[in-house]
């Protein structure tokens, strides 16, 4: 990049400030589509749905929010148009919201459901490459945590507004997910100021290779990348990420380094987690099904399930980045758990379940992100995210449809086969452990 390119792109905030800023949007956001999957569950079942179909159609929206990314994550790094990525799929999901209370019918309100999940695919690896670029100055596991952890407070607040909108309003749907319009206009307010005050983000990283001992240990473990490539990375992708006037480089002046095979290991390992992971949308059809609770009680416990979250991102960052990727062991030991507690018949047990698959759900958003981003140099990481969230997507539909069909066949067959498939992630993640030297192991 030119001396003038690198000024016009340098950022107008430090990296802990882009971070900040960024968890605030997240916040914003989560306040919108959390508040909405947290009624996802009974919202289905006032339309006449199955447990089954709950299992599915959340599956399956899980599923179009990670498998998609398998398309986003290559755009975005070949385009590298990631602002307009992530504040298009921003605006798809806080526009899908507010419509879903106007649902009339089970098919509409699948669909809205799905739709708001594609907003999701579109924006995260566009996203999560423009927050890695920052955290390679503030530290990958604290970074993402902290990001995280400011995620999960709108995750809070959110179904905490819906569950007061449902008690005001006598059960209504409707005007419960209408009022969520309001943070999602400021959503898209806060992007386009960002986006003013650093339009190219991965000028964090490109400082940050001057100090060796920040740099992540990615170069590292891509395999046949040397060192000298790795030093190499950030000009050769910063021209076309600068300013989208700028032109991008040829397929045959840029040649294509391939994934590592340690990110195919964990990639495995993570979707095993996630085909034995309920959702929380079977969870919350038991609360209300079995009677446990109302349906303007269940977004309280979903907002508790994301406070877990925010202190287990939070958690596991710290620790991910003083012992590595081992940190991941407690994943599959949570998501073993979640069923065991979850589908009892006693509210204490169930509200702990909830808590449990809150923790572990803030395990997978924050933790392991940042093994993807210490895994894969630059040039590939959204592409990675995107192949890492389509793993995770197809595992995910797999789990919630799982879910569902045990339930209403077995819970302790639900219960048997989720602890099964956690047990083999297990072995897995220790097999890695053992053969793949290349793993990072971050430390200070």
């Amino acid at each position: 990049m030119t001396k003038a390119g690198l000024a016009a792109g340098t950022p107008q905030m430090r990296a802990w400030s882009f971070v900040l800023t960024f968890g605030t949007v997240s916040l914003l956001a989560d306040f919108v589509y959390e508040g909405a999957r947290s009624i996802t569950g009974p919202l289905l079942a006032s339309f006449g749905a199955s447990a089954l179909v709950v299992g599915a159609v959340t599956g399956a929206g899980e599923a179009a929010a990670l498998i998609l990314r398998l398309v986003s994550g290559p755009l975005a790094d070949r385009t590298k148009r990631f602002w307009a990525l992530t504040i298009a799929g921003y605006a798809l999901t806080v526009i899908t919201v507010p419509i879903l209370g106007l649902a009339g019918a089970l098919w509409v309100a699948c669909l809205l459901v799905i739709a708001e999940r594609v907003g999701k695919a579109v924006r995260s690896p566009a996203k999560d490459t423009m927050l890695s670029h920052a955290t390679a100055v503030t530290g990958r596991g604290r970074g993402f945590a902290v990001h995280e952890a400011m995620d999960q407070v709108g995750a809070v607040i959110g179904p905490l507004t819906v569950a007061g909108m449902l008690a005001i309003t006598g059960g209504k749907y409707g005007p419960s997910l209408l009022v969520l319009a309001i943070p999602g206009i400021l959503v898209l307010a806060l992007l386009v100021w960002l986006r003013s005050r650093v339009p190219n983000p991965l000028a964090y990283e490109v400082d940050d290779v001057r100090a060796p001992e920040n740099r992540t240990s990615a170069n590292q473990a891509d395999d046949g990348a040397t060192a000298g490539q790795a030093a190499a990375e950030p000009s050769a992708s910063a021209p076309s990420e600068s300013s989208p006037s700028e032109p991008t480089e040829s397929p045959a002046a840029t040649p294509r380094i391939p994934l590592p095979r340690a990110f195919w290991v964990y990639a495995v390992f993570t979707g095993m987690t996630m085909a034995g992971f309920a959702t929380f949308g079977v969870i919350s059809f038991h609360m209300v099904e079995r009677h446990l609770l109302t349906p303007a009680a269940v977004p309280l416990i979903y907002a508790a399930a994301m406070a877990a979250d925010a202190v287990a991102a939070l958690a596991t960052g710290w620790l991910y980045d003083r012992v590595g990727p081992r940190a991941l062991i407690i994943l599959p030991v949570l998501s073993a758990l979640i069923p065991v507690f979850s589908f009892t018949l006693y509210v204490p047990l169930v509200v702990l379940g909830a808590l449990l698959w809150g923790a572990a759900t803030g395990v997978q958003e924050s933790t392991l992100r940042a093994t993807v981003a210490d895994l894969v140099l630059p040039r590939r990481r959204a592409t990675a995210y995107g192949i890492f969230a389509a793993i995770l997507g197809g595992a995910a539909l797999i789990g919630g449809t799982l879910a569902g069909a045990l339930y209403q066949t077995s819970i302790g067959l639900l219960i048997l086969v989720t602890a099964l498939i956690q047990v083999a992630a297990l072995i897995v993640l220790a097999l890695a452990r053992l053969n793949r030297k290349e793993v990072p192991t971050r430390g200070h």
